[in-house]
């Protein structure tokens, strides 16, 4: 069998925060003879991680790319973040990539921050493996951090190697499938030594496992397994190939990219068992013809680019692709080194490039060169967005940038959004945490030089009525020629919650002429805007009984003038109410917290619903509840710090909510 495939193949690097991703890629850009001096993300040296976000948090905080050359095969890494806030960042990303690359660190206990990735990777049903990093600070069994993920992985891992031990620490690794065994060096290639006598039996015991699972998808293994036949090395092999392509296995492998310990070996499993790009352009559907968009980037020194994967046909600088219905034109190629670009004069298939000028594409295109079919695009479902600000610049003069620095923010991170809310007269920004919009805002200064001020966003309160009232309404002015005159009687009566406004009349023998009865409903609703308690009146009806006119001096704005005085004088005295939007949330958290996160919701004055396991994700729970929307504001951070940053959340406006005592005293005190 094949064991390598045509093109440059693209790895993803995917997983939890903190488990060493860029460490990863960083050693193996050393490794491979790229970078002369190995960097670290702690030091801010790393080719990764070099964007002023990254560097200050020290972590990703958004897409990173790079490339290297492992004996005369090419290789693109795409190392996407992990944190809840940007981890979006980098899905369109793995479903360009050959295959998926999950690091994880050692610790049983942090299995469960895997299960999102590997939701997502089984959803674009990319092959993958996992590397388990860290290995040198390991202080459990493999064998237990193995079962601890395999409860949150769809397909069988299967352990590629098996450690090698001296006193407390791992020092080298078995390599099951070659059985041979190896030592560590750090930041050099690794030592093969003979196995050692004390992990022989293990040896035997944990190859003869792999090939039952091997065998379990290759009857013929298995007729061999039966009659005690050793099978071949190449059949050994190509099953590992044949059945982590297909989606039916996950290897794991482990080391420790900070010393370089497995590295190496890492990138010979990559070299020789990685599928390639022929293998995606048919997972998506390109017939090995195509262009898949991922990301696009702005605010570099090139300025907008489409971070894009070729597949099939080369592409040249100045080449006419559909997208979006029209013939656009190929800016100047770019291949990416972390932040660093270099211009190339095309792309050949499998490259992951920057496209300059390329103004009609857009993150999850996937697009065919002109002539070979028609586009299509992925729709890639964005986190919830659970953190919002309101936001507002400081200097004047930056009102007209503003929109269009957020516009391309958003364009490149779809997670974003934002609006302007015509009601509280505020620019809203949302984004998935409070994490993810303290980057937004730093990125808003850094690179377009605008500073904002931000507060949480108004709330939404209403008020209503609990008595009913009869009152007149009457404008009258005479400044000489023609005066103002309109006087209107109505009675004003609550209704139930949510049955809205009402207004009807009841006027006989022309007390008011007809063309001025719905003068009076606008003055109604002009006063119901803002109510006695200073917020807009809900669940009213109004009934015009009465009133009079005169022939010269009434007109369509005294009525609306009479109206508006009447329903203002009314609502005064129908003991007014306040009402606060009350919200539908679902909480999907890790195995062990539904209760504490049903503790923080009714913490927060939330009525519990139901707390079950989640419906996709059966070692998960699912909490519902109703919550005041104002105790929304920092309920993310709060959640995330009991669940390592897993549970999520989304909500809905469910219903209106009668709001009193002292908190109705500080609402209106406050004026919203």
């Amino acid at each position: 069998m094949t064991t390598t495939s045509n093109g440059i193949r693209a790895i993803a690097l995917a997983g939890p925060a903190g488990a060493g991703k860029t460490s990863l890629a960083e050693a193996m850009l050393f490794a491979s003879g790229t970078i002369t001096r190995q960097g670290s993300v702690e030091a801010g040296s790393s080719v990764g991680d070099a964007s002023a976000e990254a560097r200050a948090r020290g972590g990703s905080t958004e897409l990173n790319l790079m490339r290297f050359a492992w004996l005369d095969d090419q290789f693109a890494l795409l190392d996407t973040p992990g944190a809840p806030g940007f981890a979006a960042d980098g899905h369109a990303a793995m479903a360009s990539a050959d295959m998926v690359l999950v690091v994880v660190d050692p610790d049983p206990a942090r299995a469960p921050l895997v299960e999102p990735v590997l939701r997502q990777i089984d959803a674009l049903g990319v092959p993958h493996a996992i590397f388990v990093n860290k290995v040198d600070q390991a202080k459990g069994s493999i064998s237990e951090l193995l079962g601890a993920l395999q409860a949150y992985s769809a397909e069988p891992l299967v352990a590629r190697q098996i450690p090698i031990r001296e006193g407390d620490k791992i020092a080298g690794f078995v390599d099951l499938a070659l059985e041979r065994a190896f030592h560590y060096e750090p930041g050099k290639p690794s030592v093969e030594i003979a196995i050692p006598a004390d992990v022989a039996e293990r040896e035997a015991h944990d190859r003869f496992h792999m090939l039952e699972q091997l065998a379990d998808h290759d009857d013929a293994l298995l007729e061999q397994l039966l009659s005690d036949e050793k099978p071949a090395l190449r059949t050994v092999l190509d099953d590992l190939i044949t059945e982590m392509r297909a989606n039916q296995i996950v290897p794991v492998l482990f080391g420790s990219a900070a010393n370089g310990w497995g590295v190496r070996r890492l990138m010979k499993m990559l070299r020789h068992e990685a599928p390639g790009a022929d293998e995606t352009a048919a997972r998506l559907g390109t017939n090995g013809k195509g262009l898949h968009i991922f990301k696009i980037a702005n605010g570099g020194a090139v300025g907008r680019l489409a971070l894009a994967r070729v597949l099939g046909e080369t592409l040249s600088e100045g080449a006419e692709i559909e997208a979006d219905g029209e013939t656009i034109r190929l800016g100047a190629l770019f291949t990416m080194q972390g932040d660093k670009t270099a211009k190339v004069g095309k792309a050949s298939h499998g490259e992951v490039i920057a496209i300059a000028k390329a103004e009609a594409a857009k993150a999850g295109m996937l697009i065919g060169a002109q002539g070979h079919g028609d586009q299509s695009v992925w729709l890639i479902e964005a986190p919830a967005r659970n953190a919002a600000l309101a936001i507002a610049t400081r200097n004047r003069n930056d009102d007209v940038k503003l929109s269009t620095a957020l516009h391309k923010l958003v364009e490149e991170d779809p997670t974003l959004d934002w609006a302007h809310d015509e009601l509280g007269h505020e620019t809203i920004l949302k984004g998935v945490n409070d994490e993810h919009l303290a980057v937004t805002l730093h990125r808003l200064k850094r690179r377009y030089g605008i500073e904002v001020d931000t507060h949480p966003p108004r709330i939404a309160y209403k008020e209503s009525i609990r008595k009913s009232a009869t009152q007149r309404g009457r404008h009258k002015k005479q400044s000489g020629g023609h005066g103002q005159y309109g006087d209107c009687v109505i009675e004003v009566r609550p209704l139930e919650h949510g049955a809205g406004f009402e207004f009807s009349d009841t006027i006989s023998g022309g007390a008011i002429p007809k063309q001025w009865i719905p003068a009076v409903e606008h003055g109604v609703r002009d006063a119901m805007e803002k109510g006695p308690l200073g917020f807009p009146v809900v669940d009213v009806a109004v009934t015009l009984t009465d009133g009079s006119f005169h022939a010269v001096d009434s007109s369509e704005l005294a009525f609306r003038l009479a109206g508006r005085l009447a329903m203002s004088e009314a609502l005064a005295q129908c003991a007014p109410y306040l009402l606060e939007p009350v919200c539908h949330i679902t909480v999907s958290a890790p195995p062990g917290t539904g209760s504490k996160v049903g503790s923080v919701i009714s913490a927060r004055r939330g009525h519990i619903l139901g707390l079950g396991t989640h419906p996709d994700w059966p070692q998960w729970e699912e909490v519902e509840a109703h919550i005041p929307e104002a105790a929304l504001h920092g309920l993310d951070a709060e959640l995330r710090s009991l669940s390592h940053g897993l549970a999520t959340f989304v909500t809905r406006f469910d219903h209106l909510a009668e709001l009193g005592g002292k908190l109705a005293d500080e609402v209106v005190k406050a004026g919203g």
